[in-house]
């Protein structure tokens, strides 16, 4: 039952009225630091087996604060350009504001899966790079594993649609909020979709408890399982 904790970088100059992508140069701004710092001190008390980042600047200093915060336990921040911002193309750097005014820009909106940004990248391969490395970091890691990517909104919702077993055309109805958290427990059936855009709160829960296999006392239950009813949580 692996366990991906998905963190969204900080709040950057651009974050909002700017369509980033791989602008170069992109770091934090204050307001994003100290963000970092804040999703740094909740995840200080939870063991993880890895940190991985996105090669982009302002996701490298986010992780770079996770990492900071962890006491002498795993610390080096690896990695994975799979996890790296959508490759907009020519929408790279432009307001908000001036391509909502595009008629790629509806499509978009609802029907994001016949998207291919000009000059750049589609969202269905968006979503399979980021889904393809998510499915072999928790190989390389292992079903006891809890680790840490921090991503991009759109890449963050794409990995989200899948675990939820949605249609990428209806990835614009989840929310992923700079330095929020999303937590997801991959498991032999069927992956499990913890916490959404969490903004506070206690993380202790995320790491499965020992015996998980049968936490709800039935002899037949498994992790993949599904508790009927609700069950009584996992804290």
């Amino acid at each position: 039952m692996t366990t991906l904790l998905l963190a969204r970088h900080g709040l950057t100059h651009l974050t909002g009225p700017v369509l980033a992508g791989w602008t170069p140069d992109v770091h934090l701004s204050e307001a994003g630091q100290a963000q970092a710092e804040a999703l740094a001190t909740r995840l200080a008390s939870l063991e993880l087996d890895a940190i991985v980042s996105s090669p982009l600047e302002r996701c490298q200093e986010t992780a770079q604060a996770i990492a900071g915060r962890r006491d002498g336990r795993v610390a080096e921040v690896l990695t994975d350009d799979r996890f790296g911002e959508c490759r907009y193309g020519e929408w790279t750097g432009r307001p908000l504001g001036e391509l909502a005014k595009d008629p790629l820009w509806q499509v978009v909106q609802t029907h994001p899966s016949a998207v291919t940004f000009p000059g750049g990248e589609s969202l269905p391969a968006v979503q399979h790079r980021a889904v393809s490395a998510v499915r072999e970091w928790n190989e390389r890691l292992g079903p006891e594993a809890v680790y840490l990517v921090c991503s991009h909104g759109d890449v963050i919702k794409a990995i989200v649609a899948d675990a939820m077993g949605l249609h990428l055309d209806q990835f614009q109805r989840i929310a992923a909020d700079p330095a929020s958290l999303t937590a997801i427990r991959y498991t032999p059936l069927r992956p499990f979709v913890l916490r959404l855009n969490d903004l506070g709160g206690d993380v202790a829960g995320l790491r499965p408890p020992e015996g998980s296999e049968h936490e709800d006392g039935g002899e037949n239950l498994t992790g993949s399982d599904a508790a009927v009813g609700g069950g009584a949580g996992t804290t």
